[in-house]
């Protein structure tokens, strides 16, 4: 099996939770069956498919050497080197090779039809984060997503709009950027938080989003136009604009081994340029909590499926042990 195949495979059998309690063989049943009708993004790079190449950002990869294992070997906006995991998930639900970016002007509406990603890289569940780069903050991304449903509505019906919010996935990736681009380099948030109270500001954040809470009106910065986050205070609100909206499944990525990046690596790792422990230790303790308020809101939203992927240890695991992966230890 290649490692493109095995990685789609493992976020398949992440995602079944979504599907109540299936085992691996009705996984793949659900697979021939098309029963995903779309797969929706939300985030920062791991799941940004181009959306700040239409951003007046320095937040941009769509220039080489990124893109140089993707189709013709072309930089298009993903930080990577080829597809990205919202790709692979469209490609093993059948659903499409390649999940598009919401703000591409090439889209059409089976584009939309099929799900599209709002993330922006150097984005964050702290509403700050993507302040200071002047990127899609999640209450942007939101009221993108408002946006979208109005398309569809518009053009495909109710129905098909019903369809994709209770069938489609929903993927929400976030939170390295709020512990290597705004905590730890800069004074913003650490001289009035130490690490779990600004961890307990990310879940909260994290919870709001998740929820879906109805925000005011909001601006979002493209090449010709900032963001503010705002957050309901009550749950039983959150859960109104939630069974308003129909969202199902939402699949939450944790924070990976942060410190372990090449930047930080580089910047925070000594002159062996080793794993940064600080941001390892943050991306841990968020990631602990995140599983327990997923919990929480499993418990207490009604009908909504929440599921939790340790994106750390399967991170580390591949950093630890490289050669089972194809790749040669190197520093």
């Amino acid at each position: 099996m290649s490692k493109s195949s095995s990685t789609s495979l493992t976020l398949v059998f992440f995602l079944v939770g979504l599907f109540s309690q299936e085992n691996g063989a009705a996984a793949l049943n659900l697979l021939k069956k098309g029963r995903v009708p779309a797969i929706i993004a939300f985030g920062d790079s791991i799941v940004d498919p181009g959306n700040n190449n239409y951003l007046t950002t320095i937040v941009r990869s769509n220039f080489p050497p990124y893109g140089r294992d993707f189709i013709g070997g072309k930089p298009t906006g993903r930080f990577s080197n080829g597809k990205i995991p919202t790709d692979l998930l469209a490609e093993a639900f059948g659903i499409k090779d390649l999940l598009p970016a919401y703000l591409d002007p090439n889209l059409t509406i089976r584009d939309l039809h099929t799900g599209v990603s709002f993330a922006s890289a150097g984005s964050g569940y702290d509403p700050l984060t993507a302040k200071l780069v002047s990127v899609l903050s999640l209450s942007d991304q939101l009221h993108l997503f408002k946006d979208y449903l109005r398309k569809i509505k518009h053009v495909m019906g109710e129905e098909t709009m019903g369809r994709i919010l209770a069938k489609g996935i929903f993927i929400v990736c976030a939170g390295g950027d709020d512990i290597v681009n705004t905590y730890f380099p800069t004074l913003f948030r650490i001289i009035d938080h130490d690490i779990h109270s600004y961890t307990d500001l990310m879940v909260k954040s994290a919870s709001s989003f998740y929820q879906f809470p109805d925000s005011e009106k909001v601006q979002y910065r493209t090449s010709s136009e900032p963001c503010q986050l705002l957050f309901a205070n009550k749950i039983q609100q959150k859960r109104q604009e939630l069974h308003k909206l129909g969202v199902r499944r939402i699949g939450v990525f944790g924070v990976s081994t942060m410190g372990c990046l090449p930047s930080q690596r580089t910047t925070r790792g000594g002159i062996q340029r080793k794993c940064s422990a600080s941001e390892n230790q943050a991306s841990q303790i968020f990631n602990s909590k995140l599983s327990s308020e997923i919990d929480v809101l499993n418990e207490n939203l009604v009908d909504l499926k929440l599921v939790y992927f340790d994106s750390y240890h399967s991170l580390l695991h591949l950093v630890s042990n490289p050669s089972q992966y194809g790749n040669s230890p190197s520093q």
